[in-house]
């Protein structure tokens, strides 16, 4: 990334928007501007920002507008929209055009075309692991127990079927345990997913979380937190693989340590 002492954040829910903001303090960034959404953006992140605008989801042109103000050339989308808002949205006359010219509606399409109305008004939306680079899963087990070979099995079993519901823009987690897919992630997102799952398939089952082919990752990467591997290991789950080098682990120190807590195995694979 060039030296850039302004940044702006495209703040969704949960850690990830006060993880990068963290990030890029440390990183040398002196000024960070938020555009927040209500009942999505953690109100703590206010903390770490120079200056924080609210609105709606669907308020692009506000979102422009702010940025322009706030002299913000370079933004980071961080952060998940839960799926409830986007089915309440509101948009404004910016966001009921760009609908209007989407053949298909989904996160690749109307994201990137948030990014092209961003470029237009000279802010470049970086990558979405700029600042955590560090935090992408290895190979190999990251965190927790040594996996038993019926477990590597279904991880390799599981990433071969992930990958192709991902290419079918589906989801990019499936619930496996001995061969079985129990659960495929669809639009209620990969904690629900895992929940389906598991109550099927109790102890022993694994979850594979993969990227799509010619994945954006501007907007759009996979991530494992804490929150997941709560839901995972309250459910049974004994091991949650992540393709290696292409999987963001939020505050991976804090999951390894989790992960050990409720002996839980964190697995890179490739």
């Amino acid at each position: 990334m060039e030296n850039q002492s302004v940044l702006g954040i495209i703040a969704g829910n949960g850690a990830y928007p006060v993880l990068v903001a963290r990030a890029a303090r440390q990183n040398g960034v002196t000024a960070i501007h938020v555009a927040a959404f209500e009942n999505e953006t953690r109100p703590d992140l206010a903390d770490y920002a120079d200056s924080i605008e609210w609105m709606r989801v669907g308020q692009l042109g506000r979102l422009l507008k702010f940025f322009e103000r706030a002299g913000v050339r370079q933004a980071i989308m961080a952060g998940q929209i839960a799926p409830k808002n986007l089915f309440d949205l509101r948009p404004d006359f910016k966001v009921l055009v760009l609908l209007s010219t989407l053949k298909k509606r989904n996160a690749e399409t109307l994201f990137g075309a948030v990014g092209e109305e961003l470029r237009k008004v000279g802010v470049q939306l970086l990558p979405a692991i700029t600042f955590l680079e560090d935090s992408l899963a290895g190979e190999g087990v990251i965190s927790g127990p040594k996996p038993k070979r019926r477990h590597l099995d279904d991880v390799a079993f599981g990433f071969e079927i992930a990958k192709a519901v991902s290419n079918l823009d589906i989801g990019q987690t499936v619930v496996v345990r001995n061969g079985t897919v129990l659960a495929v992630e669809a639009f209620e997102g990969t904690n629900e997913a895992i929940r389906r799952g598991a109550a099927l398939g109790k102890k022993g089952t694994v979850v594979v979380k993969v990227s799509k082919a010619n994945q954006d990752i501007r907007f759009d990467i996979p991530v494992i937190g804490c929150e997941t591997l709560e839901v995972a290991a309250a459910a049974g789950v004994s091991v949650i693989a992540a393709e290696a080098g292409k999987t963001l682990l939020l505050d991976k120190e804090a999951v390894k340590a989790m992960a050990e807590e409720q002996q839980v195995t964190i697995y890179g694979y490739k």
